[in-house]
């Protein structure tokens, strides 16, 4: 018989108590942040504050129901509210704008896409059971729901994606050091934008981009015949889960290895039969410890649970994974607040 643990008569402070009640309400925040860039009241609101009225014509909206939005918003710092009631911007609401160099204008629309409020309430099922429940549902897995039966969603996370690529895509160009590397092929790297930033960094460098047919298909226009660095890249449709054809002297892999273990350890044995000994692969991927953007990733995590079964890595699970591939992991270091790489060998 199992005995209960007794409750503590201790009562709880009033600052937990009131960050409790806001994180039970976290999916309030999360709407408002999804009107704002549904309604792209940061793209109306420009340098210079705005009245409510002035917003509420400029994004067609009501104003008593707008002035509510930005006052829940401006909480967080998303906007604030001036001495003559007006709303300015903030660095937050800047970065919902379209144009904003960092924009996360469509990452907040990908996070709060309609599905994600069908699935955030099964999350007890899929911690239970160990599976994803999307199938559940949607009545078929979640990729093949969001091409077929989502097309809006499908175009967000497009956008999402691109955005998001290519911001990484500098830092991680910037962060490498390629000495004595002459080739490198981007595995299971999408439209190639990690390869295009370092093809241009790199005059001498050639590369290859390795993805799904219909991937590579769409490739960055910098990529493709006609392209600037056409002459230096070639795009290879292929399943890295299968097979890898071809040597290079660095092999990276971002952000892709959030599959079952085993598919992971596929795509990693899969490299190290492809390369040469020594050859390089870096590893790149969102940490769920050992990060300053651990409430991100971790809330990443989760709803890879949720919608295709899948999970970040921690760093000892990923350092499992490469060393059991036969990989020799010399470095661990950020590449941004996000982003971890993975320097290793192949084994000779």
């Amino acid at each position: 018989m199992t005995t209960a643990r007794p409750t503590t008569s201790q009562p709880a402070s009033p600052q937990s108590a009131m960050r409790l009640r806001e994180l039970v309400f976290g999916a309030a925040c999360a709407a408002a942040v999804r009107a704002a860039a549904s309604l792209k009241i940061a793209d109306a609101l420009g340098e210079q504050p705005m009245t409510v009225e002035e917003l509420a014509a400029a994004v067609h909206a009501e104003p008593k129901p707008l002035r509510r939005l930005l006052r829940a918003l401006s909480c967080y710092g998303v906007f604030t509210e001036t001495d003559d009631d007006r709303y300015a911007h903030t660095d937050m609401s800047r970065q919902l704008r379209e144009d904003a160099p960092n924009s996360l204008h469509y990452i907040a629309l990908w996070c709060t896409e309609p599905w994600t409020w069908e699935a955030w309430p099964r999350l007890d099922e899929a911690v239970r059971t160990g599976r994803n429940i999307f199938p559940h549902l949607y009545g078929k897995e979640f990729f093949d729901y969001l091409h077929d039966d989502a097309a809006d969603s499908a175009r967000v996370f497009d956008k999402a994606m691109t955005h998001s690529s290519r911001q990484s895509a500098e830092d991680l160009a910037g962060f490498l050091s390629l000495d004595g590397v002459s080739s490198v092929v981007d595995i299971g790297g999408g439209q190639g934008h990690v390869l295009a930033s370092l093809l241009e960094k790199h005059p001498e460098l050639r590369g290859t981009l390795l993805d799904l047919p219909q991937v590579v298909a769409h490739a960055d226009p910098r990529l493709r015949e006609g392209g600037p660095l056409a002459s230096r890249a070639r795009l290879l449709p292929g399943d890295c889960r299968s097979e890898i054809p071809v040597q290079a002297d660095l092999y990276i892999i971002k952000n892709i290895l959030e599959w079952d273990d085993e598919s992971t350890r596929r795509t990693l044995r899969n490299v190290v039969a492809a390369a040469r000994p020594g050859a390089r692969v870096v590893v790149v991927e969102n940490l769920v410890d050992d990060s300053p953007s651990m409430r991100f990733t971790t809330a990443m995590d989760l709803l890879l649970l949720l919608n295709v079964g899948g999970a970040k890595h921690s760093r000892e699970s990923m350092l499992a994974l490469m060393t059991e591939a036969g990989l020799l992991v010399k470095d661990v270091q950020p590449v941004n607040p996000y982003l971890h790489a993975f320097d290793s060998t192949v084994a000779g």
